[in-house]
């Protein structure tokens, strides 16, 4: 059963209201604009059955008007020559076209009011369509960004991005401990200069110069 007895109820609704009264207001804009949609098509189909029934009368008017022709020519013949009950007849006969093309101008003007009042409920309809369009925009928007803040949260404190900072957290101390260990292993040590190297070097000159030398005295006293 549709939220509308249709067309009137749908020009009078507060869509507001509606949604603000719905526990899930994205599928009720869904169905407001759908039934909104159906009722247009149905109220536009009207409107063309109405002007094809107009033109279809008009026709009709245009013969009865030939029609009422064809029988005043006819009275006039027959009151030439004297025949005036056939010009009788033929004048009743014309009036009867008259009254019936009378009856269809009649029926065409109420179809016209018909009409006017098909195309303004159309125009209503279309601006209550929009409304609700720009209304399911809006709630999709603010839904969708409801979604993408859940979805955030989740990630946030969901137990995979805590096994992801925890494994960082490893990694982090792992390079801690690898340049705390290089940093320990310089500690005293300081780079040489040219001359510590080069005095290094006669030092051991002497060093090896003394050993040969006591080497030779200890041969000698032996």
């Amino acid at each position: 059963m549709g939220i509308f007895s249709r067309t009137r109820d749908i020009i009078a609704a507060n869509v507001t209201d509606l949604l603000d009264k719905a526990e899930d207001p994205a599928k009720m804009i869904r169905m407001i604009i759908l039934e909104m949609e159906e009722t247009l098509v149905e109220v536009r189909a009207s409107a063309a059955r109405t002007i094809a029934d107009q033109k279809e009368m008009r026709r009709h008017i245009a013969k009865l008007e030939k029609l009422q022709e064809s029988w005043t020519e006819k009275a006039e013949l027959a009151l030439s020559k004297g025949r005036e009950d056939l010009a009788k007849q033929a004048l009743v006969e014309r009036q009867k076209a008259a009254d019936m093309s009378d009856q269809l101008r009649g029926e065409i003007s109420v179809l016209d009011d018909a009409l006017r009042s098909s195309e303004e409920d159309i125009a209503k309809l279309q601006n209550k369509l929009r409304e609700a369009r720009t209304r399911q925009n809006s709630i999709m928007t603010r839904l969708e960004s409801a979604n993408n803040r859940t979805r955030m949260r989740e990630m946030y404190s969901g137990s995979k991005m805590q096994d992801a900072f925890s494994r960082f957290d490893v990694m982090e101390r792992r390079v801690d401990m690898a340049e705390g260990r290089a940093e320990a292993a310089g500690i005293g040590e300081s780079p040489k200069s040219l001359e510590e190297e080069i005095a290094e070097l006669k030092s051991s000159d002497k060093v090896e110069a003394d050993l040969a030398e006591l080497k030779a005295r200890m041969n000698k006293e032996g």
